[in-house]
């Protein structure tokens, strides 16, 4: 079993940055092959956000390239998500994504609110 808690997030305005961590805690004993980032705006599916694997590999949403950074300490299995120049439509709850092997976790989930 693999838990991941989550914390950051909060109310900004538009054009502030915001950071996000998760930390995978439990029984896992290897770097975890991939950690990310999911969010659910209001009224809509969830939706892919960014990626990491361990060797290094990123992957982005086109809505949030160039915006958002991410990236993970392996020794930890932590995994951040920089966002900068956030947008209104950013305005989501925000869930950390662990996948190892069979091994699939959700974090709790963050609330992030872009709004003047």
């Amino acid at each position: 079993q693999v838990q991941l808690v989550q914390s950051g997030g909060g109310l900004v305005q538009p054009g502030g940055s915001l950071r996000l961590s998760c930390a995978a805690s439990g029984s896992i004993r290897s770097i975890i092959n991939t950690m990310g980032w999911y969010r659910r705006a209001p009224g809509k599916e969830r939706e892919f956000v960014a990626s990491l694997t361990s060797s290094g590999t990123t992957n982005y949403a086109a809505s949030v390239k160039g915006r958002f950074t991410i990236s993970r300490d392996n020794a930890k299995n932590t995994v951040h998500l920089q966002m900068n120049s956030l947008e209104p439509e950013d305005t989501a709850i925000y869930y950390c994504n662990a996948v190892h092997g069979v091994l699939r976790a959700w974090g709790q989930g963050t609330q992030v609110t872009v709004s003047s």
